[in-house]
């Protein structure tokens, strides 16, 4: 683990902050540096109505700076920004570079596969089976019906599969994540779960 490596994050217009706000707020508890990445350095509107000012633009990117990158969901119609040459340009700069962990799930998996980063490599999306037969650049042999799929540097997952994405990455990037940091409601309640200490 390098600690001086930092994550880039990449946003576009729609980009889901839920999806990614547990990897988020885990990297943040470890002390790992996130840079927000966008086209340009003017506000991104996300899936959930916040505006989010970018760090750097695209072109500031220095790859050997970072060891992840990390890119979200795409709400509304995310045909436009697949199909813009600006990301497709900036992620084809990591072809061939195993040293450098890629952590995409739900729809941003098709920017991946656009940019030639899924060949060989076996891969979850979470789109519309019509959808997807409108993209001739995925390789579907390799598409596996699963929440999370890790092959080599690469990570895909499901949207609604974000508390295992968060765990998996944390744990890509050389930190101790158990499978509980953001355990799941319990049934039936027991008001013994919902009490707290800070030294405990």
């Amino acid at each position: 683990m390098d600690l001086t490596k930092k994550v880039a994050f990449l946003i576009y217009p729609m980009f889901c902050n839920y999806e990614v706000a547990l990897t988020l707020s885990s990297l943040e508890t470890e002390g790992k540096e996130v840079v927000v990445f966008a086209k340009d350095k003017n506000s991104v509107r996300c899936e959930e109505g916040l505006n989010i000012l970018p760090d750097k633009s695209l072109d500031e990117f220095v790859i050997d700076e970072y060891d992840c990158i990390l890119l979200s969901g795409i709400g509304g119609d995310p045909t436009s920004v697949i199909f813009d040459e600006a990301y497709n340009t900036f992620l084809q700069q990591l072809i061939g570079r195993d040293d450098i962990l890629i952590a995409s799930n739900s729809i941003s998996p098709a920017l991946l596969a656009r940019a030639g980063l899924l060949k060989g490599k076996k891969f979850c999306v979470g789109m519309y089976e019509e959808a997807k037969e409108q993209l001739d650049f995925f390789d579907y042999e390799n598409q596996q019906r699963a929440p999370i799929v890790v092959d080599g540097n690469i990570i895909t997952a499901m949207g609604v599969a974000f508390r295992e994405f968060a765990i998996e990455i944390t744990r890509k990037l050389g930190y101790e994540c158990d499978d509980e940091r953001w355990g799941e409601i319990k049934y039936p309640i027991n008001p013994d779960d919902y009490i707290f200490w800070a030294n405990q």
